[in-house]
């Protein structure tokens, strides 16, 4: 299908201007003003803004953890995504111990298959190198198109590896072009401190954020920093939640190491005083690592301006919180870690960021889309609007008002955590690969549309032949 979007502000990282693109196909064809081509679809986006798809580098779709499984799949949890302006993720295959690495694909490959509405690739969970993969699979993932490794310093008895796997896994890593991943906090430290606190008969909500202090997130960023320097891996710490694990990636950064990091958007908006909440509400925000004190949220703002931070994810984890999360109205332990987000980023960082003069646009677009297209091997296919690349493309409204609410939102959970907000800008149409994915209220696009992306090794770039159908 051939498409012309005429008169629309084109926003990328680098550039804003006002021009017509031409889609032929699933790609750009034409960028320019004033084009005078057939096409057999005209969108006007007259005083809208045009951006790229955004890209969500960090969510968990149907994954099993702490007895209980996410509840959106992948076909409500890429609607959501799609009606947010996210056109492409990156999701977390989580090893099961015991299991080997190509199992492991072929399970998640399999709960995607014929579900997906937007593109999609994967990163790598190792948690077991001794019964399950070994370090001979683990080098063989890049050449297959999953080209980062995730690590749990936290979960212990669950998820956590310790020391010797992280460093082999970066040494891995350093030889095969792929990234190390690190869920930075200290899950031996937190253990101990959890089962003081049930012992001594704390069983409330707002306990998870007090037996996961922010100085077991910074020590174990700067752990994960130091080794992966020892180990010549480039790292990329996930959701970055406050000032003691952004000083290490400062200084990480300044020293010109390859060291990058992301926040995640409720980390700017949600605070510790949520999970004190009455009747069991605080469970709603108990997410991994937890809100934090208000003041934090500054630090982080001034860490994504400033590019201390990189990217801003969604670490999209969501559970209902009648019947799931009520798991642990007993044990705050027992409450499974995680939350929804994945459709109100672009939303909540265009109001509290651009439009409010924390950012610029330009900066919105390269923490949304170019930045976590360019670190995970998805540019230029993905991540920015120019010709050749794929034709991603949110049409966005920034004027129109919408109110945030769990009754109108696309993810299967039964709460939001911005209930209420009232944000000035939404997408109002969605292409991916250039076709129609939403318009307006309405998926047009049938599931199945989205493909699963093999993407680059970390500092390349993606190439046409590099996508497949899931």
């Amino acid at each position: 299908m051939s498409i012309l979007i005429k008169g629309g502000r084109i926003i990328t990282a680098a550039d804003d201007y006002a021009g017509d693109i031409y889609v032929e196909g699933e790609r750009i064809s034409l960028i320019g003003e004033s084009l005078d081509l057939q096409a057999e679809r005209v969108i006007d986006a007259a005083g809208k803004y045009v951006l790229p798809g955004c890209v969500d580098p960090h969510t968990h779709l149907d994954m099993p953890f702490g007895g209980t499984t996410t509840i959106d799949d992948v076909e409500s949890g890429q609607t959501a995504a799609a009606f947010g302006g996210t056109t492409c993720h990156v999701d977390f295959i989580i090893q099961p111990h015991g299991s080997t690495f190509a199992d492991a694909i072929d399970d998640w490959r399999s709960k995607a298959n014929g579900k997906q509405v937007i593109d999609m690739g994967y990163h790598m969970a190792v948690t077991d190198l001794r019964e399950g993969g070994t370090l001979e699979e683990l080098a063989s993932l890049p050449d297959q198109g999953i080209t980062s490794y995730k690590l749990f310093m936290a979960y212990k008895g669950a998820l956590m590896v310790d020391d010797e796997t992280l460093f082999k896994t970066m040494e891995v890593a350093a030889e095969t072009g792929a990234l190390v991943m690190v869920h930075a906090e200290n899950g031996d430290a937190i253990d101990v401190l959890v089962k003081k606190a049930l012992a001594e008969g704390h069983t409330e909500p707002h306990w998870h954020a007090l037996t996961r202090p922010p100085e077991t997130e910074g020590e174990a960023t700067n752990r994960a920093i130091q080794l992966a320097r020892v180990a010549g891996a480039p790292l990329y710490v996930v959701h970055v939640s406050c000032k003691e694990s952004v000083e290490p990636i400062q200084i990480a950064r300044e020293k010109g190491w390859d060291v990058w990091g992301e926040t995640c958007t409720q980390y700017f908006f949600v605070d510790y005083t949520f999970l004190e909440r009455p009747n069991f509400e605080g469970a709603k925000y108990v997410y991994t690592p937890p809100p934090r004190a208000k003041e934090n949220q500054d630090v982080l703002w001034n860490a994504v301006r400033t590019d201390t931070l990189s990217a801003i994810s969604t670490d999209h984890c969501a559970f209902l919180w009648d019947g799931q999360k009520t798991m642990g109205r007993d044990d705050f332990s027992k409450i499974p870690n995680g939350g929804p987000g994945l459709e109100n980023r672009l939303q909540m960082i265009h109001e509290f960021g651009a439009r409010a003069g924390r950012i610029s646009l330009n900066r919105m677009v390269e923490l949304l889309a170019t930045n976590p297209a360019k670190l995970f091997g998805l540019y230029p296919r993905k991540g920015t609007i120019a010709v050749g690349s794929d034709a991603d493309i949110v049409v966005f409204d920034p004027e129109k008002k919408v109110t945030i609410s769990a009754k109108t939102q696309h993810s299967k959970t039964d709460y939001n955590l911005y209930e209420g907000t009232e944000v000035t800008g939404t997408p109002e149409v969605v292409l991916l690969r250039g076709q129609i994915l939403v318009e307006g209220d309405e998926l047009v696009a049938e599931p199945g549309v989205g493909q699963f992306v093999r993407r680059a090794k970390f500092g390349e770039e993606l190439r046409p032949a590099a996508i497949a159908a899931a």
